[in-house]
């Protein structure tokens, strides 16, 4: 066994370091078992305290998972990982992708940067947010009732969202994220070395339930999507929005955390829980980012905080990055405040809310079960992913197999439908419809 893992070492960072080699190279892959510890004690001639040391190192770094009687077993996606089991494939050749998740090219604005940059060398960490990004910022909260009195930048969501984790948390703690979720968090949870606590959503968003299971499991921080919910669609209603604050009412100490990504183009109200004044959570952010309204490459995030939670982000990021780059700032502030591009996001706020509920429609008519009340996704349980994804994909259509974005729920497929236009929905239910009849004693219509 040890030979097949190719682990060795007489201290435990040695130890570790072999474990996360083989990792690292592919000879451990996610999901393989590493040596029980009295086992690779015996073969290396260590103590079994000096490998129990070295598996609890890997498990703090998020590399590997330890499953009870199951033992200790390489994590799904670790961290060192170059293939990471929810990254998504490569889209075949000739195939009409649906399962990219990203906006329509023709509703993005043209990039130009300032045409001065940042003249000489200066201290950005001393005033790491231009003003005008920053009130435009504070208006953007403002505007849905997001309190703005803290707000401050990163480089993007996960970016954000890990900072936040990091100096909130500590190896070990839980954090409930939603099911089906946004697969990148999935994998970034317990990269941080946190335990992840699934919470199952519905078209209001997450249940109250499943989130209050979650708190009594021991999470000590939420991360959800108010709206635009990827890859289900959701959006919190009213009536959820009480029921959510009801459950976090018991819970102070818990950092939650929204992320509103697709703000200007979700097809909906916010709902959030941040706006709810004393009676909302005492520690909480709201992220923003711009990357689905004007452009996939702009990774600027805003974020509206409570007081200790801005202090401790912004302390972690002035020892690390330090600031966001100015140049990213001032081409950001320029298209937030250009008339044709805020024409051009509205524009594309409308016809993402016309393409998904004509999707919707399509599917339904032939009697397809979708979920999908908010942004550019929806969500179509099945019971066979594998053969639907390989059935459309026989039809010329490639759409995303559900297995990365969750934990416990129930199987289905994701459908991009940014720039899905009326009448191919129309075909793709057809053939979607087709597929399901094909193969019906697999999964059923």
């Amino acid at each position: 066994m040890v030979t097949q893992y190719a682990i060795s070492g007489t201290t435990a960072r040695e130890i570790a370091a072999s474990a996360e080699r083989a990792v690292s190279d592919g000879g451990l892959r996610p999901g393989d078992a590493l040596p029980p510890v009295r086992t690779l004690a015996g073969t290396l001639g260590v103590s079994p305290g000096t490998v129990a040391t070295a598996y609890k190192e890997l498990r703090r770094r998020g590399i590997v998972v330890t499953r009870g009687r199951g033992g200790t077993v390489v994590a799904p996606a670790p961290a060192v990982s170059t293939a990471a089991s929810r990254r998504p494939p490569r889209v075949p050749e000739g195939l009409r992708d649906l399962a990219g998740g990203h906006p329509d090219p023709a509703f993005l604005p043209d990039l130009v940067p300032p045409g001065r940059l940042s003249p000489g060398a200066r201290s950005h960490r001393a005033s790491p947010r231009l003003p005008e990004l920053e009130e435009l910022a504070r208006a953007w909260f403002r505007r849905d009732g997001v309190p703005d009195a803290h707000v401050t930048f990163a480089h993007g969501a996960l970016d954000c969202v890990s900072r936040l984790l990091s100096v909130e948390l500590r190896p070990g703690d839980a954090v409930a994220v939603e099911d089906p979720g946004f697969h990148h968090l999935l994998d970034l949870v317990p990269a941080l070395g946190l335990r992840t606590v699934a919470v199952a959503v519905d078209d209001e968003g997450v249940r109250p339930d499943a989130l209050r299971s979650a708190l009594r499991a021991g999470a000590r921080a939420v991360v959800l999507c108010p709206r635009a919910q990827n890859p289900y669609g959701s959006r919190v209603s009213a009536a959820r929005r009480e029921e959510l604050l009801a459950v976090l009412a018991g819970a102070p100490e818990v950092l939650v955390v929204e992320d509103d990504h697709s703000a200007d183009t979700a097809g909906g109200p916010l709902r959030s829980l941040t706006t709810a004044g004393a009676a909302g959570p005492a520690r909480w952010a709201q992220i923003r980012t711009v990357s689905k309204h004007l452009g996939t490459d702009l990774r600027w995030t805003a974020m509206a905080c409570d007081a200790t939670t801005l202090a401790r982000h912004d302390g972690r990021m002035l020892l690390t990055s330090g600031w966001v780059s100015h140049v990213l700032q001032e081409t950001v502030a320029r298209l937030m405040t250009d008339p044709a591009t805020t024409a051009l996001v509205a524009a594309a706020g409308t016809a993402y809310t016309e393409r998904r509920e004509a999707a919707l429609a399509a599917l339904a008519g032939h009697g397809i079960a979708a979920a999908g009340v908010s942004g550019m996704n929806v969500w179509v349980p099945v019971r066979d992913e594998a053969a639907v994804v390989n059935g459309l994909r026989s039809h010329g259509w490639w759409v995303a197999g559900g297995a990365r974005f969750r934990i416990a729920t129930g199987p289905g497929v994701r459908i991009t439908v940014a720039d899905l236009a009326v009448t191919e929905a129309t075909a793709l239910a057809a053939d979607f419809a087709e597929v399901l009849s094909e193969s019906s004693s697999t999964y059923g219509g």
